[in-house]
This record gives structure tokens, sequence and C-alpha cells, in this order.
């Protein structure tokens, strides 16, 4: 404590008073009335005396103020470290208290497992007992690094829920059979060791302190699983032992890596090369010249929404079903092998055939003209307009009409075998899903994809899996949107007819 100076007196009284308290000169001083009176000086010094006394207690008492101070923050730091040191025997206590206890529960665990298979699997087993291992949990022990570096060995123990992956480690061996595989994920381990190998770059993750990353076929396994299966995550859960929440991470992360790498490569619309071959194929087939594909509009069911619900009712399939439907739209074209050569995904189930080519991108294409001389067949769902060509509707046809409609309907079929095979082939586009509306386009394009892959790979479809495809037809209130395209389909059908082309049916 810093203790400011300030003056008790006056310095001339100051130096005054010093001046009188000196040694009296006993010439210069006379003293009278010795006997009777005290002289003043000695009584002035006596008083003077008393006065700094006076402030030297002050001073001193001061003083005594600040060592106190001092000695008060020095007591309060060594109760703080009292406290501090309890702190911590009481966390290192707890801690000790709960690793012994987990030491318990592993000894306890494992007691009750070898008394079960002392008991054998006879009705003898406690629902405790069978409780205890389905609720079993490891645990995984992995060294602290900063500790480990500070000089200190402790370790880091984690709870890990124990689930059998005995169904994947059985799928993913050599020696399971080809049909089996083929079975379960619908292409072959060649095609799937090919996609693997196409997808690793993009899927693969690295391991951590915590625990290991999980291996590229197992996560490309799930997602194509799931897909396939339609099963619920649970079960694709207890099939390759992994958590539900992480089984559903792991499909959309597949299907948007399979999207983004694979989709350019596998799903695009032909060159001009690509085009003229197509258009021989289909005019092999149909007679018809200059077609670049057929055209086919599905539905998807989904779980009613929370935002627009009304949007996605699919009153045609409600009606039919007697069953509130929802779905989503899936559009596409196919070359003549049943490859998609464009897809238009996502849109509300309510909106019609036409409605839902009017905002697709292959609309987009052929108004900027890239669709010059080739026609796109659709079915009476579509108009007729410059690049689409669509069957008559009306009644009372002609034999000329009739011979078109029927090359128009061998073209679609095409179209409609493909979506069937999609559908088929990946049968979560058959049930409703799970799935978030935001994610659908993401999964159902990666649906295409692999279609495309087994397509082009000449992967068979078990005839088990083969269903009736049906899906309305509405026709359009304008059908013709253009007298070019209706004058070009009546000289198509003319040709037809009159160049031995019609088929069998008609004549």
């Amino acid at each position: 404590m810093v203790i400011s100076s300030f003056p008790l007196f006056p310095e001339d009284y100051s130096s005054h008073l010093f001046s009188l308290i000196q040694d009296p000169d006993p010439n210069s001083v006379s003293i009278t009335n010795t006997t009777n009176k005290r002289p003043r000086l000695e009584i002035f010094c006596n008083e003077l005396r008393n006065e700094s006394s006076s402030v030297q207690d002050s001073l001193n008492e001061l003083l005594g103020f600040d060592s106190q101070l001092v000695q008060v923050k020095e007591d309060e730091k060594a109760k703080q470290n009292v406290h501090y040191t309890k702190k911590e025997s009481i966390l290192e206590s707890r801690n000790k208290r709960s690793s012994q206890e987990m030491d318990e529960g592993e000894n306890y665990l494992n007691f009750v497992q070898n008394q079960d298979a002392f008991m054998g699997s006879g009705s003898g087993k406690s629902s405790f007992a069978k409780r205890t291992r389905s609720e079993s949990f490891d645990v995984i022990t992995t060294s602290d690094e900063s500790t480990t570096a500070a000089g200190g060995s402790s370790q880091r123990r984690l709870w890990v829920k124990d689930r059998s992956k005995a169904w994947w480690e059985q799928v993913n061996s050599p020696d399971f059979p080809e049909e089996e595989f083929k079975k379960a994920f619908r292409m072959s381990r060649a095609t799937f060791d090919m996609i693997c190998e196409e997808l690793e770059s993009v899927v693969i993750k690295k391991d951590t302190m915590l625990r290991l990353a999980i291996p590229v076929r197992q996560r490309v396994a799930v997602c194509i699983w799931r897909l396939a299966t339609g099963e619920a995550l649970r079960e694709v859960s207890k099939r390759f032992g992994l958590g539900i929440s992480t089984c559903h991470k792991l499909v959309l992360e597949v299907c948007s890596a399979i999207r983004s790498l694979l989709m350019p490569k596998f799903l695009q619309w032909p060159d001009e090369n690509g085009m003229e071959e197509i258009k021989r194929e289909f005019e092999f087939v149909s007679g018809i010249p200059n077609v670049g594909g057929a055209m086919y509009t599905t539905h998807v069911p989904i779980i009613a929404p929370k935002v627009s619900v009304g949007s996605y009712f699919n009153k045609r399939h409600t009606e039919r079903n007697q069953k509130t439907s929802y779905s989503i739209t899936v559009q596409g074209v196919v070359d003549p092998k049943g490859v998609f050569t464009d897809v238009c995904i996502g849109w509300p189930g309510s909106m019609t055939d036409d409605q839902v080519l009017e905002k697709s991108a292959l609309f987009q294409r052929a108004t900027r003209g890239v669709l010059k001389d080739v026609w796109v067949v659709g079915n009476s769902g579509y108009p007729l307009m410059d690049w689409v060509l669509v069957p008559y509707t009306h009644q009372n046809l002609t034999w000329t009409q009739h011979a078109l409609n029927e090359k128009i309907e061998e073209v679609q079929r095409v179209a409609k075998e493909s979506f069937m095979r999609l559908k088929a082939r990946w049968s979560c586009l058959q049930k409703r899903t799970e799935m978030k509306l935001q994610d659908l386009p993401v999964v159902l394009g990666a649906c295409c994809v692999l279609h495309n892959i087994c397509e082009m790979r000449n992967e068979g479809l078990n005839q088990d899996l083969r269903f009736n495809l049906f899906d309305d037809e509405i026709v359009p209130e304008n059908n013709v949107r253009s007298f070019n395209a209706m004058h070009a389909r009546d000289q198509i059908a003319h040709k037809l007819l009159h160049h031995n082309l019609a088929g069998m049916n008609v004549l």
C-alpha cells in the first residue's frame, strides 16, 4: 500500500517548533518563579510529544491494515488451491469408479454368455440373459495422443453397439453364389465391382482415431440393396450391421455420387452419330423414319407431403385403387435398347403428361431447334407437335390411321418395357418411400443411371420380378399443336400402308 505524504503542520510552524525544542542557552534564558510556576516551554514540548506520538500511532495502524489485506489475499489463494485439489481428487475418483463399473459390466456379460453357452439353446435361458445379449455393447479403447505425448498412458473408452455383419461378410466373400448375389443386388458381381471402382474416389472415407471407416464396397452395397429391395432402413441396418441413421446417410451419399459422377457418362442425349444409329434401329423395328426416341411418363408413390399436398394428389390412381394416393412423375426418353437418353424427375403427380413435358429440359431443347428432323414418339397423353409423334385419338379410324397407331404402339412398347424393368429392378419405386421429398429426385436419378448400366451390360431381369405397368393416359384438350406435324403424320401413315409396312393386323 502506498501512503501519500501530507503536511501535519505548516512549514514555518514546524521550523519554529524545531527551533523551540533545541537545548536552550542557559545564559539567554532567565528563569523566574521556579518554585511555584511551571515553565511554558516544558508544557509546550510535552504537548508536541503527545501529538507526534498520536501521528505515529495512526501511521502504524495504516501499515497494519495494509499487512492484514495482504494476509487475507494469501488466505484466499490457499483456500482456492485446496478447493481445486479436492475437485481434482473427486473427478479422479469418479473416473476410477466408472472404469471399475465398465470392467464389472464386461465381466458380467461374459459370465452371462458363458452361462448361456453352458445351458445350451433350451428353454432354460432367462429372458434377462436374452435382453442382456441383445443390448450388449462393445468397448473400443483408443489411445489419447495428447496424454501420451505428455508422458501419460491414459486411454479413451467408447461404447459401440454390437451389430452382426454376418450376412454382408457372407455375401461379400468370393465363394458366395453368383445367382444369389444377382438376386440380392439385381446385377452381377462384375457390374457391382465396376460401379465401386467408378465411385471409389468420391465415396471413400479415411479412418479416424475413434473408429474405422466403412469400406467402399459396403457403402455401395447398402445403397444398391436398399434401392433394389425397397426394404425399410431397419432391415438394412440388420443386414449390414450398421446404424439406421448411418444407412440412411450412406444411401443419400452414394446416390448423390452416382448422379454427379456417373450420370454424365451413362445417361446423356446422343450425339449426331448416335442419333443416326438410333433412327436406323427404330425404323427397322417400326418402319417409321427419323424416330430418335420413345417417350413415357410414370408415377412414383410418395407419402403425403407437409407442403402443397393438393399438388401431389393423384386423382386417377386414387379412383382406380380406391385409396388416397400421392405421387411424383418421372418422364423419360429411351433408345431401341431401353437405355434412357433423357429424364425429367420430380414434378407433382397432379400434373398431366403434356404439362410435365412442357416443364422438361427436352421441351426447351426442342424449342431451340436441337431436335430438328427428329421424332420423339409418345402415347395419346402427349400433344402432336413438330417433334412429337402421337397416335390418332379420334373415333372411326381409317385403315391408314389404324396402321400408324399400331406402329406407334410398337415403339411405345419399347419405352413402357424399359420403365417396367426400371421399377422391377429397383423395387423402391413401387412403394411409398421413407425419404424426404427433396431427396427423391436424387434417388430416382440414381435409379435411372443404374438402370442404364445394367441395360448396357446386358444384365437380365428375373422373370419373377416382372409385372404389368399401368399409367393412365389423359388426352390433352389441345392435342394438335402444329398443322405441319399433322400433315407429316398423314404422309407417314400413307407410306406405311401403301408400301406394305402396315403389318398383318391391318391387312
